[in-house]
């Protein structure tokens, strides 16, 4: 029975593709078999894990030019297969228009794997648009990377508000499964009080697991390698191999 748990925030910058990258290699390091989704045009968890855009991708499998089977491709990670995706997706957005039930092409997809997985993460674009939507229809889980800076909660309200409605008309067994703070200084004062004031809103959905600001979380992606391949002594390396012990324990 695999966890499918979609990565989303509509704020850029906020960590999302460095956490689905991060965390999928982190679970498939701890004996987890893991399949990772790159639903994001940009294909950025496509090129930080050393994938090319080539071939057979998401957007194939999405318009049922192929099986999705044929577009899973395994990755340097031991027990980590991805799904690519490159800016054929965009395309997504317009074709899909007239499409019945559009928003849930992904979750029907899914239920075809025959591979059994323990993990699926989904890695969403930086909006709320149909690939977000099919990401939340298709998941049981979602978790928001919510940066510790000045602008944090601007934003968060539409997410949680478009996953209200999603819960309400087309997938019921959505949660929230956690709040996941990134680029954390703790020389910053800021990050501090933004930590503080995250945590008393949502209280225990704020994951215990804090992600550092790290240079080397940051070089990671331009050399195709997860922190765990690329420097596995760092402390962005440390906070992933935490996060996905957290998830694992916590029964997520």
């Amino acid at each position: 029975m695999n966890k499918i748990i979609c990565i989303a925030n509509q704020k850029g910058g906020v960590g999302k593709t460095t956490t689905a990258i991060n965390l999928a290699s982190s679970l498939a390091a701890a004996e987890k078999k893991t399949l990772l989704i790159d639903g994001d045009s940009q294909g950025n968890a496509t090129s930080g894990i050393g994938m090319t855009n080539n071939g057979t991708n998401l957007y194939h499998a999405l318009i049922g030019k192929v099986p999705l089977e044929d577009t899973i491709h395994p990755t340097a990670v031991p027990n980590l297969d991805i799904i690519t995706a490159n800016q054929d997706l965009i395309g997504v957005e317009v074709e899909f228009i007239q499409v019945n039930e559009r928003e849930k092409r992904l979750r029907y997809l899914l239920k075809t794997l025959k591979a059994p997985y323990d993990f699926i993460i989904i890695d969403c674009p930086p909006s709320l648009g149909i690939m977000t939507i099919n990401a939340l229809v298709a998941a049981e889980f979602l978790i928001v990377p919510l940066q510790c800076e000045y602008f944090a909660l601007e934003g968060l309200g539409s997410l949680l508000n478009t996953v209200k409605l999603v819960k309400a008309k087309l997938n019921p067994e959505l949660t929230l499964g956690g709040i996941l703070l990134t680029m954390f200084d703790s020389r910053n004062l800021l990050s501090h009080s933004v930590t503080e004031e995250v945590k008393k809103h949502f209280g225990n959905k704020v994951f215990k697991t804090i992600i550092p600001r790290n240079v080397r979380l940051s070089e990671s992606p331009s050399h195709g390698l997860p922190i765990i391949l690329y420097d596995i002594k760092s402390r962005g390396a440390m906070a992933y191999m935490a996060l996905a012990q957290e998830i694992i324990e916590g029964g997520l």
